[in-house]
């Protein structure tokens, strides 16, 4: 699958969306300009390779989590999805839990003591202790991708532009928040990383990672890293750029793909 920048990305959508600029006229039939409104630019970071990783490359990564020096993984595909932590020295993985075989697992985030794991199309979330042992499962309208946690706050994507901040304990909608990069709505936000007061999210079918606000939803940066699949050696099933996690003690990303056999950590340069 061919993949995308997100300026590419973006380019796309607005050739097939452009809005015309309108006018209204007052009683005198005379037309009035109307004031477009202010636009907030993306920046385009820079970053270094910090290390690369062995990573399985039968892992459908969907969910990516690193928390108290433990990577956490969360996988897809129907008979495929698991919750597992892997080994960033060896690239063992370790399943914790797997899903029905007819279930696709997606994102994952750790909020206070529980581990949450979406699923795709069946509206359910897997609540786990940090031991991996099913607590219970909750249920929420639509699709299931990314999610993320501020420590207190949960924030889910569904594939479209919208974010939208859930109830821990219910997963109801309390908020949305519509994602716009150089003011045209974002589509495709998917696996979710709360950095440093930020939204950190793929974008599906890009090699990117975007920098959203999460009060505004505005995309303020992002990082193209279509450079890392040049170091995936003897990995043809290597699908789609997802997956990333933060780690808090020394400000580096960690990120992956869909059955990648590498894993890497990175330092974005803002």
């Amino acid at each position: 699958m061919k993949q995308l920048s997100i300026i590419a990305l973006l380019a796309m959508l607005m050739a097939t969306g452009c809005v015309g600029q309108n006018s209204t006229k007052n009683s005198d039939d005379e037309k009035q300009a109307t004031i477009a409104p202010k636009v907030t630019f993306a920046e385009l970071y820079d970053y270094r390779i910090v290390a690369d990783y062995p990573h399985s490359d039968n892992s459908y990564t969907q969910g990516l989590q690193y928390a108290e020096g433990k990577m956490w993984e969360g996988t897809g595909q129907e008979g495929r999805s698991h919750l597992q932590s892997i080994s960033l020295a060896t690239g063992k993985v370790d399943i914790v839990a797997s899903l029905p075989k007819e279930e696709f697992g997606e994102g994952i985030t750790i909020y206070k003591d529980r581990i949450y794991q979406l699923t795709w199309l069946s509206r359910k979330a897997y609540i786990y202790d940090l031991n991996g042992k099913q607590l219970r499962t909750l249920a929420y309208e639509g699709e299931g991708w990314g999610i993320t946690t501020d420590g207190e706050r949960l924030f889910m994507s569904d594939g479209t532009s919208t974010i939208r901040e859930v109830n821990p304990e219910t997963l109801a909608t309390e908020r949305s928040i519509n994602v716009t990069l150089d003011g045209q709505p974002l589509n495709h936000i998917n696996e979710l990383e709360w950095a440093n007061g930020y939204i950190w999210a793929n974008v599906y079918l890009t090699d990117s990672i975007v920098k959203i606000n999460p009060e505004t939803g505005i995309v303020e940066g992002y990082v193209d890293l279509p450079a890392l699949r040049g170091f995936l050696k003897n990995n043809p099933q290597a699908e789609a750029f997802n997956g990333v996690a933060y780690n808090s003690e020394n400000g580096h990303f960690y990120v992956t793909g869909k059955d990648w056999n590498k894993l890497f950590e990175i330092e974005i340069i803002e």
